[in-house]
């Protein structure tokens, strides 16, 4: 049965491979991104592109409307766009944080919520539909000159457990996506994104932040790889409640789990050379 699918943050990286990948199916697909010109490459796969800054509730309404009178329901919606922030917690600026959260936390609430008519019109006709939210490893494992980040990811992690339960007895399955390491651009707009004023207590150790801008980057597996079994996963009636891929999504929840907090704080802070700090 092909399915109505629509991803937010498609203009590259995961969004933009799992687009590919359900479109390669023979899903019916909606990808999105605040510019439209930057999926003209998925448009050009036949894949319909809509314009959704995922910040501005005027957009979502637009896309929702463009949804319900080409589509009239949605099978699948996933909450992929979001943002990096690179710096020390006491370095980033109120607005820093503001804008973070506005992206990476309440947007994927609020297009859930203006997409949730059609969600349920897909149970009414389908007898199912698919919340998706990316949420991050790093949501279960904090890592220095991240704190933003991982908080942003371990908080979207959070509602989309409320969500799970709050959603259920409208036949609305709920599911937290919890990449590793996927290759993307993501690394290009974490340098973008650090925080390192001129008086931070962290300049001597400025290269721990580069290192922490690129780190979800080394190693990482192409993002098509990780798109082919995610959206098999999704495609599963029930789905899974989690789904993992990409590099240190199993490494780093069990040393999360084994290591003692201290052992694990210490390893880390070196990695990002906190150490030369002492």
């Amino acid at each position: 049965m092909q399915k109505v699918v629509l991803i937010t943050g498609c203009s590259s990286g995961i969004g933009r491979a799992l687009a590919l990948e359900f479109n390669r199916k023979g899903h019916r697909v909606y990808a999105t991104a605040r510019r439209r010109d930057t999926l003209a490459e998925l448009e050009s796969q036949g894949i319909r592109g809509l314009a959704l800054d995922v910040t501005d509730d005027t957009s979502i309404d637009a896309a929702a409307a463009t949804v319900r009178e080409e589509a009239g329901h949605l099978d699948v919606l996933v909450n992929n766009a979001g943002l990096p922030q690179v710096g020390a917690v006491v370095d980033l600026t109120r607005e820093d944080l503001r804008r973070h959260y506005e992206t990476n936390v309440v947007s994927p609430v609020m297009v859930t919520a203006k997409f949730l008519p059609l969600l349920r019109a897909a149970v009414a006709k389908n007898g199912s539909a698919t919340l998706a939210n990316v949420g991050s490893i790093v949501g279960l494992v904090a890592t220095p000159f991240a704190g933003a980040y991982c908080s942003g990811k371990s908080a979207l992690h959070a509602l989309t457990d409320a969500l799970r339960m709050e959603l259920a007895p409208f036949g609305i399955d709920v599911v937290a996506i919890q990449p590793g390491g996927v290759r993307s651009s993501f690394g290009e707009h974490s340098n973008e994104s650090i925080r390192l004023p001129d008086d931070s207590l962290y300049r001597k150790v400025e290269q721990g932040l580069l290192a922490r801008a690129q780190a979800g980057q080394a190693g990482a597996v192409p993002a098509e790889a990780f798109a082919v079994p995610t959206v098999e996963k999704l495609l599963l009636t029930p789905p899974p409640r989690i789904i993992r891929g990409g590099t240190n999504s199993v490494r780093l929840p069990l040393l999360k789990r084994l290591l003692p907090a201290r052992m694990l704080d210490e390893k880390l802070s070196k990695i990002f050379g906190l150490d030369a700090l002492r």
